[in-house]
């Protein structure tokens, strides 16, 4: 009776291994592999006929107790540990690929407490792998869709500057780019340029502000042997250096009369000369200018050339500052610890939720310049995977305050009037469900108080579980 009875679990346990969605296969005290189910020869490629015999190094982990499979099975960290905890590896396919999986492992006893075997489960992480590269793929094709030459936004009016610069590309118009300290002029000006028919010949750039006016007037046209005192050789101005090709003249609103009006000759003759000489000649270039002043409000005052300005403005581009388009700073974020984690070699995954908050409410007088520079700076204090509150400049941190000024008494501060305690903090925190922000108007401080309140005292700045 009990033999039937026997063979039946037999054949019952076969059938629920087969079930299982999950790879599992048994070893026996001498590490030699005696069950295979179904799902595991679609995972390795190894039927079971050709995995049973074996021990289990025919599949060949790339991680197990962290080191490769000892020759004797005795040796396995299994029969010292009892147990492998869930564990991301890869196994080698029967056709030579690599498979990602999680494998656990335990030791399989009698009722005396002897290991007679060992089991161990492998899930196929193939689907959810292909998931990650999707995911990974949207999100570097969503950063694709919302830049232009590294220029990111995904807001409004960013859309409508790379619009602008397609239709720029598209034509020989002199360009105008008008734009804050910090918003990427140079940037539009270079998508501008090597999204052109003229992308295979050189862009020069020369900035205005940098030069005094004799300087410049060399800079730009070159000068001739003996010109004035230093002149020993002839020299190529960057107008000639740009033929073909296209001349982009940073802070043009910087530039003096004079230079305005030998600026204004080679836009009209196509033409300019060397310092020094009075031969004209020939350049074919685009020009492009940019300036961060009201320019025309200059040509009110008479500080600039009325004939010059229209000149320029063929086609004006207008970058807007970044607290006009604070939607784009999650996407700049990611950008930029992208580009610094490959430069400094480390794993910083983002910003904490508090950081990302102080980050969106800054005002950014430096514009993106200045959410570049925070992030560098962030990077060198970091020493998680998040950037956190300290790690950002003090001057991002300490946010202009303004005070409420209802006169509800519920709205009102509730602690202005004497110092608060570290026992008073934590039960705003508690009654206001750690909203920093919330905290700091019933004290009548900033946020930041309040964070280096927290720090001071060692306050979690996440709300504790429980």
């Amino acid at each position: 009776m009990n033999k039937p009875k026997k063979r039946w679990n037999h054949q019952f346990a076969n059938l629920l291994l087969d079930s299982m969605a999950e790879g599992v296969f048994t070893l026996n005290a001498e590490g030699i592999i005696e069950t295979w189910n179904s799902s595991l020869e679609k995972i390795s490629g190894y039927s079971a006929e050709e995995a049973m015999g074996k021990t289990c190094k025919i599949l060949k982990f790339s991680s197990c107790f962290d080191n490769s499979c000892p020759e004797n099975i005795t040796e396995c960290g299994i029969f010292q540990n009892k147990t492998v905890a869930p564990t991301e590896c890869k196994l080698m396919h029967k056709n030579g690929h690599m498979v990602s999986v999680i494998k656990n492992a335990r030791q399989i006893k009698d009722s005396k407490g002897r290991i007679i075997g060992v089991v161990e489960t492998i899930n196929d992480l193939t689907e959810l792998t292909i998931a990650r590269q999707k995911e990974e793929e949207a999100r570097q094709k969503l950063l694709e869709i919302h830049q232009f030459n590294n220029l990111i936004g995904k807001s409004r009016v960013m859309q409508e500057v790379f619009t602008a610069i397609k239709a720029a590309a598209n034509s020989d118009a002199t360009v105008l780019i008008h734009g804050e300290s910090g918003t990427g002029k140079e940037l539009v000006a270079g998508a501008i340029h090597y999204n052109h028919d003229r992308s295979q010949n050189p862009m020069v750039t020369v900035n205005c502000s940098a030069l005094p006016e004799s300087m410049l007037e060399t800079e730009l046209f070159g000068h001739v042997k003996g010109a004035y005192t230093g002149a020993h050789r002839d020299r190529k101005g960057r107008f000639e250096e740009a033929d073909s090709g296209t001349i982009f003249i940073d802070e043009i609103g910087d530039i003096s009369p004079f230079i305005q009006l030998k600026l204004l000759r080679a836009l009209q003759e196509k033409q300019i000369e060397r310092v020094g000489e009075s031969k004209k000649r020939l350049v074919d270039i685009r020009i492009i200018t940019a300036t961060h002043k009201n320019l025309y409000n200059r040509v009110s005052e008479g500080l600039f050339r009325e004939d010059l300005y229209y000149r320029l403005k063929v086609f004006p581009i207008h970058i807007p500052p970044l607290r006009k388009r604070k939607e784009d700073i999650p996407l700049l974020i990611r950008h930029f610890i992208n580009r610094f984690n490959k430069k400094t070699g480390k794993s910083i995954k983002g910003v904490t939720p508090d950081s990302l908050r102080v980050l969106m409410d800054h005002r950014w007088p430096g514009n993106v310049r200045e959410l570049e520079n925070s992030i560098e700076h962030a990077f060198v204090l970091c020493t998680t995977d998040q950037i956190n509150i300290f790690d950002l400049p003090i001057e991002i941190r300490q946010m202009e305050y303004h005070p409420i000024t209802n006169h509800n008494p519920d709205l009102m501060p509730t602690h202005v009037r004497k110092k608060i305690t570290k026992s008073e903090l934590i039960e705003l925190l508690d009654e206001y469900e750690w909203n920093k922000a919330e905290v700091a108007r019933r004290i009548g401080k900033s946020r930041t108080s309040v964070w280096k309140y927290m720090k001071k005292w060692g306050i979690p700045l996440e709300m504790p579980e429980g």
